[in-house]
C-alpha cells in the first residue's frame, strides 16, 4: 500500500527531475550555440558538434534518472525495478534509457513509485528528444547556408 507521504516525496522528486533535465537540455544547447560561431572549422564538422552536443545531453539526462531510480530503490526505498535484473547500478542506467526513448523493451519493469518516475522520465524524453531535433534543425539550416557559400566561392566563375 503506498502512503500519502511516499507519493508526494515521488512526485517532489519528479519535479525536480524535470527541472533538472530542462536546465541541462537548455545549458547544452546555449553552450553549443555560442560555441559554434568561434569554431573555425567545416560547417560539415560543426553540425557534428551540434549532434554529438545534444546526444551527450541526452546521456546525462538518462543518467540523472538512472542515478534517481538506483537511489529511489537503495537508500529511499520508494521502489525499485524487477524483472530480467541483476540489480547492479547499470541494470538502473540502461532501464532509464528504455524508459527515455521510450523504446520500453519490457524485459525490466517499474514497482512501486519508480513506476511514477518512469512515466515523468518517458514524457519528459519525448519533449527532449522533440527539442533537440528542432534544435538540430535550426541549427543544421544555419549550417546549410554557410555550406553553400563556401562551395560557391570555391567554385571557378561561369564561363560567358
Amino acid at each position: 500500500m503506498v502512503s500519502a507521504v511516499e507519493f508526494v516525496l515521488a512526485m517532489a522528486v519528479a519535479s525536480a527531475l524535470v527541472l533538472a533535465t530542462v536546465i541541462i537540455h537548455y545549458e547544452a544547447m546555449r553552450l553549443i550555440t555560442e560555441l559554434l560561431p568561434r569554431l573555425r572549422i567545416r560547417p560539415r564538422l560543426r553540425i557534428m558538434i551540434v549532434i554529438l552536443g545534444v546526444f551527450f545531453a541526452h546521456t546525462v539526462e538518462v543518467w540523472v534518472f538512472g542515478i534517481t531510480y538506483w537511489v529511489m530503490s537503495g537508500p529511499l526505498a520508494l521502489g525499485t525495478v524487477g524483472g530480467h535484473t541483476t540489480g547492479h547500478f547499470f541494470d538502473f542506467i540502461y532501464f532509464s534509457v528504455v524508459v527515455y526513448t521510450s523504446l520500453g523493451f519490457g524485459d525490466i519493469q517499474p514497482f512501486q513509485q519508480v513506476r511514477l518516475i518512469a512515466g515523468v522520465e518517458a514524457l519528459v524524453g519525448l519533449l527532449m528528444i522533440g527539442w533537440s531535433a528542432s534544435f538540430t534543425y535550426l541549427m543544421m539550416e544555419k549550417l546549410w547556408d554557410e555550406h553553400r557559400e563556401r562551395r560557391g566561392s570555391q567554385r571557378p566563375p561561369p564561363d560567358a
